[in-house]
């Protein structure tokens, strides 16, 4: 019998009810990264009661530079994922605050505009895959026409996929 790749999974659910669809959507994808012998861990960040706002003194770079202890457990749960997954809703054609500011706070953490432009220094999520899984109260169509979904794509998952030298990305969206 082979034994199964032993790899970790980091979900970032990001919905302020606790029972929607998303919140759903992340306990299944949870439920069968465990029953697949795989580590995963949830974050939810409502429930987290997640600070998404990037103060002055966390910008990488600044003379007065200061990384939260909480920011800094965060990088400590994602350090060793092999798998990011995002669950959100599309709200106004992008993801909620909250989740850009925990890109912002924490995968943003001690990276500088420089060192993403010229793709230098080390990436913590270097290799790691990057999966979304989203939903709207509108179709796939409706999305396409209006340019958001292609927005999206290039503005968070493609753009993550770059800044941080992940492996890949990948998109399901449950649309109405």
């Amino acid at each position: 019998m082979n034994n199964p790749v032993k790899s970790k999974h980091v979900v970032v659910l990001c919905h302020p009810d606790p029972h929607s669809f998303n919140a759903a959507v992340a306990d299944k994808y949870c439920a069968e990264v465990t029953a697949r012998g795989q580590d995963v861990v949830l974050r939810d960040l409502y429930r987290m009661k997640f600070d998404p706002v990037l103060q002055g003194n966390e910008q990488p770079g600044s003379s007065r530079y200061f990384q939260s202890p909480h920011v800094a457990h965060e990088l400590d749960v994602i350090a060793d994922a092999a798998f990011l997954v995002f669950v959100y809703p599309i709200w106004f054609g992008s993801p909620p605050a909250m989740l850009k500011g925990y890109v912002d706070r924490v995968l943003g953490a001690d990276v500088t505009v420089r060192a993403i432009q010229t793709a230098s220094g080390p990436s913590r999520l270097a290799g790691t895959q990057l999966l979304s899984l989203t939903s709207s109260g509108a179709s796939q169509i409706w999305l396409d026409e209006q340019g958001e979904w292609k927005s999206l794509l290039q503005l968070f998952d493609h753009y993550l996929t770059r800044a941080f030298a992940m492996a890949s990305s990948e998109h399901v969206h449950f649309s109405s």
